[in-house]
């Protein structure tokens, strides 16, 4: 017996080792990791349980300690919470999106849907036909297209010599050079009618020549006082409404500068895929085997064409393999790459030394891929309506693409047309009118003395 006490004592404690370090070898698989953490409650219900598989993309999933976080983490819990089942998580093996190989094999998310390896693909997947030959899509849970990515100072342009007109349009500087020549017109007539602007009539002499005039218009823009100074109501009516206009046209100019300067939203040279094609100083390619890729391939606009001649020949310098390979290349080199706009609108949101050019082409929506015979398929393309419809997929998209960057577009520090300035422009020829009527009515009224 005293022998069989220490024996028992061993084996008890062998096990327990053994025990802790199963647990510990668990926690360090990555498809463990990558499991959320079970529900006792739907264990207990029975619920159906899921095999997830998805790519780890900024801000769609990431890494997070032991567990994984992102957007498409978010849109899953809300799925499940709705649908009533349970999820096993599993990053994709090859770290492809999807694409058919050279034995016509798929890749990717897509060649474990088909291999029955995982149930559902929750991932940036871009709906395509050829995947939905094979695959069937739920309802797009986010629209995007395919845009350009690009760095401020390799795509910013030389500053114009004349940079400084650039808050007022054309038509708004020839507008504002009339009115001038309008209003010091009108100063000159209305000082020679109204007969208490003469100093002494005898001598018939009257400050308000028309040089002078000009020469007060101008000290007006300049905010500073100028001679002569306006005896005769109908001058003063003229001069106060000059200097409101020019105070509130100065104002305008001076804002709106400020905003130009400090958002550094130049013209950018690169605004259109035909102006890429164009240029010669950027190389410009997107991810190899993806849906972009494939979708200039198939196009027919010869711009389009020519993107993917240049990316097809120099494929092996100009694709990238990951996402995040083509933003650390943007930043680090003269490189444009061509991906999904929204995913470009982040990297925008995180760098804010870089940009995306404004045309996006290609409308196309990211969707939850099943196999064909799925039950789940529509379920889950409802509740996806259901989420968009009660705005918890807007508040998804805000929570995740929130920007680091203050930034403002040129769309709205561009420069200001001459309806923008109408109501201003408008009150001047009131006042020019009511200073005329008036200079009038000064000279009727001496004529009768």
């Amino acid at each position: 017996m005293d022998k069989g006490l220490p024996f028992t004592i061993c084996v008890v404690t062998a096990a327990l080792l053994l025990r802790e370090s199963s647990q510990a070898g668990e926690e360090n698989d990555p498809e463990v990791l990558a499991a959320p953490k079970s529900d006792s409650r739907g264990a207990a219900e029975g619920l159906p349980t899921l095999t997830v598989t998805t790519i780890l993309e900024d801000p769609y999933v990431m890494v997070r300690g032991a567990e994984l976080e992102g957007y498409c983490m978010d849109l899953l819990g809300a799925l499940a919470g709705m649908l009533r089942f349970q999820y096993r998580v599993k990053v994709v093996g090859d770290g492809q999106y999807g694409a058919v190989a050279a034995g016509g094999n798929w890749t990717g998310m897509i060649g474990e849907i088909l291999r029955r390896e995982a149930d559902i693909a929750v991932a940036p997947l871009t709906v395509t036909s050829a995947r939905e030959e094979v695959v069937s899509f739920t309802t797009p849970f986010l629209q995007t297209g395919i845009g350009i990515l690009l760095r401020k100072d390799t795509a910013s342009q030389d500053v114009s010599f004349f940079h400084f007109l650039s808050p007022f349009s054309k038509e708004t500087w020839t507008a504002l050079l009339f009115a001038y020549l309008l209003t010091c017109l009108c100063l000159f007539l209305v000082a020679r009618l109204s007969p208490c602007e003469w100093n002494e009539p005898k001598n018939e002499e009257n400050h308000f020549t028309f040089l002078n005039s000009l020469w007060f218009g101008a000290g007006a823009l300049a905010l500073q006082g100028a001679t002569p100074r306006p005896q005769a109501l109908s001058v003063r009516v003229i001069a106060v409404v000059w200097w409101l206009f020019t105070l509130a046209l100065l104002a305008a100019y001076i804002a709106n500068f400020t905003a130009l300067l400090s958002s550094g939203s130049e013209q950018l040279p690169i605004q259109t895929f035909e102006d890429l094609v164009k240029q010669r100083n950027l190389e410009f390619g997107t991810l190899e085997g993806s849906s972009t890729f494939y979708y200039f391939k198939n196009s027919k606009n010869p711009i389009h064409q020519m993107i993917y001649e240049y990316m097809e020949k120099r494929r092996e310098h100009v694709l990238v393999k990951t996402y995040q390979e083509a933003v650390q290349r943007v930043m680090d080199s003269n490189y444009a790459f061509i991906g999904e706009s929204i995913s470009q609108d982040l990297a925008a949101a995180r760098h804010c030394n870089l940009i995306r050019a404004p045309e996006v082409i290609g409308a196309r929506g990211f969707g939850i891929a099943t196999t064909q015979a799925s039950p789940w398929t529509k379920p889950l393309s409802i509740a996806v309506l259901k989420l968009r419809e009660s705005g918890d997929l807007d508040y998804l998209r805000n929570k995740w693409w929130e920007s680091s960057c203050l930034r403002q577009s040129r769309d709205r520090w561009g420069p200001l047309e001459p309806p923008a300035l109408g109501g201003l422009f408008l009150t001047l020829g009131i006042g020019l009118a009511l200073g005329v009527l008036a200079a009038l009515a000064e000279l009727s009224s001496s004529s009768r003395r």
